[in-house]
């Protein structure tokens, strides 16, 4: 019997017909992703592209179930094709191991989809997405999960409200899953340097990582070679870490960190197409600089900022890592002479935590060039994680796809925005209702959209200003991305070439007339 037999019993054989057809953008391949994409494969869909510019890592292995332990460091976008293939191996998946907003992937590339499906866990990507959608003019289904919190809903231009119709505040929780080998946000430090590395140097682990990936089966050479990589990485760190309490320890965890781990990630090429790589630290290039200087708890500064609300210089940054490292090994040695099991939890009410986790949180981000915090900061943004669940993740899959379903059955008005509310004052677990019309104010989705062909290496600002003068706007403000490009009274940039101030292919340009009219301009190189 086909497998396809029982979906055409369930919904019809003319919308089991049009869902193979169907061309299916998928972004994002973590939590969400990996349930939707084995949703999808399961499901009629044959014609599927994923793009996730991301690497797996030990933390997503519990929840991400498409991926297993020798495929860490590897692309999520590959190894979730190649294990969703074994569901349904009838279906056409190409996997890009790719930032979503790289310049390839234009408007055109978006027409060329019936349905985009975001499986996605940051702010950035989310608005990218859902303007490329809106210019693009297909339908997006947007999801998103926070603990076991989570909401799916549908985004269609002139008949939905977008992302951006309203405002977002930035979140105060966030799922383990934002916590990437290439981190773009203090709040990802942050993360990492409580949920891995406290954990790691002052916690139990659940067992001999090493080991297992020694013996690990792998049945090509790169494989090997990467589970020897990481056995040999885990083994450097047991050392360090039997090493605990002796001179040289502090310095010890630090090259480790954030000099030895940081060169093999520089060494993943791919990662770094398209951002600036992160650079080393080394503890004796830093501490040099902090000889005879006191420690920020001890310093008296000549202004009234309160001293856990100012940022710390690098070379403090380092003297704290390595008092609050010591004090906190000494205490956990002290713990362990009665109790061989025991172990140091993070509380920001600890100062030593709290002094060890603003340290490492702010070494990391000064190696990707991210702003850094100040511990009244760290403290506050410290005591909001929350781990993401594997069920919310499937729970909003499986309505991803109902939703899918209708949208290509062209049944919208159908479509609802839902919202798992498990844990809430409510009787019901999941609470739906009728999607929302436009936000008329809304500055993404209520202006026109237009796409200009325009040779951006040799064009000028002012080329680009007579073009659009010679379309009835006038006294035009141009901006790219928040930044102003010209306006009557900032005229510096009127001779240089687009292609100059990084307006190329794919951008978009926001213009605004002296009558208030808005519209978004997607530049085409030709």
């Amino acid at each position: 019997m086909p497998r396809e037999t029982h979906l055409e019993a369930t919904i019809g054989r003319p919308l089991a017909s049009t869902i193979s057809k169907a061309k299916v953008l998928m972004v994002g391949a973590g939590g969400i992703g990996c349930e939707l994409l084995k949703n999808l494969v399961m499901s009629g869909f044959k014609e599927i592209e994923v793009v996730d510019l991301d690497t797996i890592d030990l933390s997503n292995l519990n929840r991400q179930f498409l991926f297993q332990k020798q495929h860490i460091k590897k692309s999520k976008a590959h190894i979730a094709r190649a294990s969703a293939l074994t569901f349904n191996p009838n279906v056409n998946i190409v996997s890009r191991h790719q930032n979503i907003k790289d310049q390839e992937f234009s408007v055109d590339w978006f027409k060329s989809f019936d349905l985009v499906m975001n499986a996605l866990d940051n702010l950035d990507a989310r608005r990218h997405v859902n303007k490329m959608c809106l210019a693009a003019n297909v339908p997006l289904v947007e999801s998103g999960t926070a603990g076991y919190l989570g909401q799916v809903t549908v985004i269609q231009k002139d008949e939905t409200e977008c992302f951006d119709c309203q405002p977002k505040e930035t979140p105060k929780t966030f799922p383990v899953c934002t916590i990437r080998s290439t981190p773009s946000t203090p709040i990802h430090c942050i993360v990492w340097a409580k949920s891995y590395l406290f954990n790691l140097l002052f916690g139990n682990a659940e067992d001999d990582d090493d080991e297992v990936l020694s013996k690990e089966d792998s049945n090509d050479d790169e494989t090997a070679k990467e589970l020897a990589a990481l056995a040999a990485e885990s083994q450097a760190l047991k050392a360090i870490l039997e090493s605990a309490g002796t001179e040289g320890f502090a310095q010890r965890v630090f090259d480790k960190v954030f000099y030895t781990d940081i060169q093999r990630l520089r060494g993943m090429e791919d990662m770094w197409k398209n951002r600036k790589p992160p650079i080393p630290l080394k503890y004796d290039d830093v501490v040099s600089q902090s000889d005879n200087q006191p420690t920020p708890m001890d310093i008296e500064t000549e202004t009234t900022t309160l001293k856990d609300q100012r940022v710390w210089t690098l070379a403090e940054t380092a003297q704290v890592f390595s008092d609050s490292l010591n004090k906190l090994t000494a205490r956990l040695k002290e713990m362990r002479a009665t109790d061989p099991e025991a172990s140091v939890h993070f509380d920001k009410d600890d100062p030593e935590a709290l002094d060890f986790v603003t340290a490492t949180s702010n070494l990391r981000a000064h190696v990707y060039g991210i702003e850094e915090k100040s511990r009244f900061q760290v403290k506050a943004m410290a005591g909001n994680i929350i781990p993401a669940i594997a069920t919310t993740n499937a729970i909003i899959a499986g309505m991803m796809v109902m939703l899918a379903f209708k949208i290509l059955n062209k049944r919208l008005a159908d479509c609802k925005t839902s919202y798992l509310v498990y844990g809430r004052h409510r009787p019901q677990l999941i609470v739906s209702e009728p999607l929302a019309k436009p936000n008329p104010k809304c500055y993404i989705c209520r202006n026109s959209y237009i796409v200009l062909k325009i040779d951006t290496s040799k064009s000028t600002v002012q080329d680009l200003i007579d073009l659009l003068e010679s379309n009835s706007l006038v006294e035009l403000e141009i901006q790219e991305n928040g930044r102003v490009i010209y306006d009557p009274d900032f005229d510096d940039n009127v001779a240089k070439t687009l292609e100059s101030l990084q307006i190329t292919d794919g951008k978009f340009v926001d213009i605004v007339d002296e009558e208030d009219r808005k519209i978004i301009v997607y530049l085409k190189h030709m």
